[in-house]
């Protein structure tokens, strides 16, 4: 059985939503940063053979913006799930999650929302056990979309979640 389920990447410009994005779509990754303008939307079949079934996610990634009040609501309508996007080395990423999460909540009440510090590879291990302890709400994964850690985790966990 197929399902299909909108997932919304979202975050600040430059955090590495599209990266992550190729990273699980085509497994491809590359240094060269191109801004979003607008949405792009992608898709990608995740099988889950415990359950018989296959979840088609449809990948939307969003423009960055510094302040998320400034999305088109339009492009959060029919939501499955978010993924709140940061750079681990980019404080000003991450020091509005709270209110953003609470902005997405007001949207959504049920959507789960996973928070997502990418670009871990630039960090020690001791430095990232040490971001998780700083921020609230707590961070659901740490991924490389460069190195590719923990990018299908990401995306298979989610899949299994929402159906």
């Amino acid at each position: 059985m197929k399902i299909s389920k909108k997932v919304v990447l979202i975050g600040h410009f430059g955090v590495g939503k599209s990266s992550l994005i190729r990273r699980f779509v085509e497994n491809t990754f590359s240094d060269d940063y191109k801004v979003t303008i607008g949405v792009h939307i992608f898709k990608k079949s995740v099988a889950i053979p415990e359950e018989g079934k296959d979840v088609s996610l449809v990948i939307w990634d969003l423009e960055g913006n510094d302040d998320i009040r400034d999305t088109r609501t339009s492009y959060l309508l029919g939501t499955s799930a978010y993924i709140y996007v940061f750079d681990v080395t980019r404080p000003a990423t991450y020091n509005t999650i709270g209110s953003d999460i609470e902005y997405l909540k007001q949207h959504s009440d049920k959507t789960p929302i996973r928070i997502v510090g990418n670009k871990e590879d630039l960090l020690t291990k001791e430095q990232i056990k040490d971001l998780n302890g700083e921020i609230e709400p707590l961070i659901d994964f740490f991924t490389s979309a460069k190195t590719g850690n923990k990018v299908d985790e990401l995306f298979s966990k989610l899949a299994m979640e929402l159906i």
